[in-house]
């Protein structure tokens, strides 16, 4: 009797980072299959759930979508160590020809990834959404924008506008993005650096699926904040930028009140004042950047690990954060 062939189909995995997800998870994973069903006759799949450490039903969710579906797999984090090490995690996990990061409250929806699995097959490294629409807040909205336009804007390296974590990814060029040693990841940034051939495609944003966000505007801003110092040493440029002209403004100024006539020296004190006042502001600033930078430093090179796994409630194989 002869043996069966092998499934030459490829594998993509689908990495689905989930934080206190219990009523999203089914109704997720229901849109997804069905999504997935239509290129299973060219491609198979691992669904990769990654656990943040969630404190609600969300584990038990996904097992039991497992007992029935054995492509479900779950990769379970030691504690919350944010979004971007859990889809840093999840990517490492990855044991497919091809990944792609989706969240599961479906504002990035499922039906998207046939169409990035299609370019893919087709010939690209990268196939990401472009955000053009969401149901939010108008100034959110312009904020978001601006965001991504300033880091590109100041960034050391391209920065693919309008592109989030929402993306197939192959994983040749996967093995370069998680390169990075850094302890502050920034994935979208990273898959900017490191080029390759990149398509995107445009979609609305849905509303979540159920339940609350986790994303909140103190997020947001610190998301961003994190996004810049990762991808830019602008600040770092900017400083000195300034503090070369301020040095010659201070070189104006010492021989000018020499040379001026007397003044009232109730005026000559104010202006000595502002001056001394604003030179301080600057030193402060200063030194709050250069703070800000060090510590990253310190904690790059200390090497804590991004990220701990924890083997014990996970179903697949536990590697080490930087294999």
């Amino acid at each position: 009797m002869d043996a069966p062939s092998p499934d030459s189909r490829k594998l993509v995995t689908i990495v689905c980072p989930v934080f206190n997800e219990e009523l999203a998870v089914p109704l997720f994973y229901e849109r997804l299959v069905k999504a997935l069903a239509l290129v299973e006759d060219r491609v198979r799949f691992e669904i990769l759930f990654v656990n943040n450490r969630s404190t609600d039903g969300t584990e038990a969710q996904v097992l039991a979508l497992r007992a029935k579906d054995p492509r479900v797999q779950i990769l379970t984090m030691s504690r919350n160590y944010g979004y971007q090490a859990s889809i840093s995690a999840g990517m490492r996990h990855a044991s497919g020809e091809a990944s792609v990061n989706i969240d599961v409250d479906c504002e990035d929806p499922p039906e998207m990834i046939p169409r990035f699995i299609e370019r893919w097959l087709a010939g690209a490294d990268i196939a990401y959404g472009i955000r053009a629409r969401r149901e939010e807040f108008v100034l959110m909205h312009w904020a978001r924008k601006l965001f991504y336009r300033v880091t590109r804007s100041v960034s050391d390296h391209e920065i693919v506008l309008d592109m989030a974590e929402f993306f197939l990814i192959d994983a040749r060029v996967k093995d370069h993005v998680l390169a990075t040693r850094s302890t502050f990841p920034f994935v979208r940034g990273q898959v900017g650096y490191v080029g390759f051939r990149r398509e995107g495609i445009a979609y609305k944003r849905e509303k979540r699926i159920i339940g609350e966000t986790h994303y909140n505007l103190l997020g947001a801003f610190r998301f961003g904040i994190a996004g810049i110092l990762s991808s830019s040493t602008m600040p770092l440029r900017m400083l000195a930028y300034v503090g070369c002209g301020l040095f010659a403004v201070d070189l104006f100024a010492a021989p000018a009140f020499l040379l001026l006539p007397a003044v009232d020296g109730v005026a000559l004190l104010r202006w000595f004042a502002a001056g001394v006042a604003i030179h301080l502001g600057w030193l402060a600033f200063t030194a709050g950047i250069l703070g800000i930078y060090l510590a990253r430093v310190y904690k790059d090179t200390i090497g804590l690990p991004l990220y701990v796994a924890d083997p014990k409630h996970s179903t697949i194989t536990v590697r080490p954060h930087h294999e």
